[in-house]
């Protein structure tokens, strides 16, 4: 019998059902106690005792996976982000990396429209501010008289574009490879480079891919071009953020603000100054959050963990039927 480790925190307390899925095509199942990702080391424990897993941001390192191999055959991450495994070492060692594309595009998108929403017509402050006993009127503005930079405009990236355009606000784009002119024409984008696109945004929202070129693609230098009222917003991955950098820019004034789903480390230690600062909007990584968004995400992972493990995925369309939502 083949055995899966499950250890993605969105799938592990739907395990009740899920786990008659795999057993239907004869899978044993390890659900390890996971605190928001498994480190290398707590990986390296079941090291050899599966030929597949479902993971979320695990560490697999190329060590994780030279000592799961040979016996490990597929990665299947839940989600879209794989930079968390070490894709060469996989391709190497024969190891199928397998993923949902354009999965969270829309809950993510629509975070991001959340945020300027909220800073735009400063709902969060003025909240506080009734609670606490003032009735000061703050100065909001609406989209319209904003401009929003998108860093990475690939499936998010657009998505946010097209939602940030009906408020009728000016769109700057900065990506590494060239965008369809199609797109930029029909929704008015103006591609620039980042340091002009950091220089003129009000609101500059991150949507690229964690890789070697974006990691501190936000640092002291590129903030230190900002706008005093802009506000930065990341949803994608916490590294391609200098988080030192960023504390530091939102002390001394250099931007106005910050909305922040992802960090350097997860869960956001207690110590970090960002906790305590005003003009900041924090969540645990939860851009994604969708009933709706995680099924499909459920499915497809089950799918590609079948296929890199040569079994038939076909009756899962009759399980699907039987253990959906």
């Amino acid at each position: 019998m083949k055995t899966v480790l499950v250890s993605a925190p969105y799938m592990l307390p739907e395990m009740t059902r899920f786990r008659q899925v795999l057993q239907a095509f004869n899978l044993d199942i390890i659900t390890p106690v996971v605190n928001e990702r498994l480190s290398e080391e707590e990986l390296l424990v079941h090291a050899g005792m599966f030929d597949g897993a479902i993971c979320g941001d695990d560490r697999y390192t190329r060590r994780v996976i030279e000592a799961c191999t040979p016996r490990l055959r597929v990665i299947s991450k839940w989600g879209t982000g794989i930079d968390s495994i070490d894709q060469a070492a996989a391709q190497e060692l024969g190891v199928m990396v397998g993923n949902t594309p354009n999965a969270f595009t829309v809950p993510v998108s629509e975070s991001v429209i959340g945020y300027m929403l909220a800073f735009s017509r400063q709902l969060p402050w003025l909240d506080t501010a009734i609670k606490a006993g003032d009735w000061e009127k703050f100065v909001g503005k609406t989209l319209a008289e904003s401009t929003l930079g998108v860093i990475g405009v690939g499936n998010v990236g657009k998505a946010v574009i097209r939602r940030a355009r009906a408020f009728g606000m000016k769109l700057l784009g900065n990506d590494i490879i060239e965008i369809e002119p199609d797109f930029l024409l029909e929704y008015g984008v103006e591609m620039t480079d980042l340091a002009d696109l950091m220089a003129r945004s009000d609101f500059i929202s991150i949507n690229c891919t964690l890789n070697p070129t974006s990691y501190h693609l936000v640092n002291a230098e590129t903030l230190a071009l900002c706008q005093p009222g802009a506000v930065l917003i990341n949803t994608a991955r916490g590294p391609v953020v200098d988080e030192p950098a960023l504390v530091a820019a939102l002390q001394n004034g250099t931007i106005g603000g910050a909305a922040l789903d992802v960090f350097e480390v997860e869960p956001l230690p207690a110590a970090s100054p960002l906790r305590g600062m005003d003009q900041v909007m924090l969540a645990p990584h939860n851009s994604n959050s969708s009933p709706l968004f995680w099924e499909r995400v459920h499915w497809n992972t089950i799918k590609n963990l079948l296929i890199g493990m040569e079994i038939d995925p076909e009756p899962l369309s009759v399980l699907r039927t039987q253990y959906s939502a």
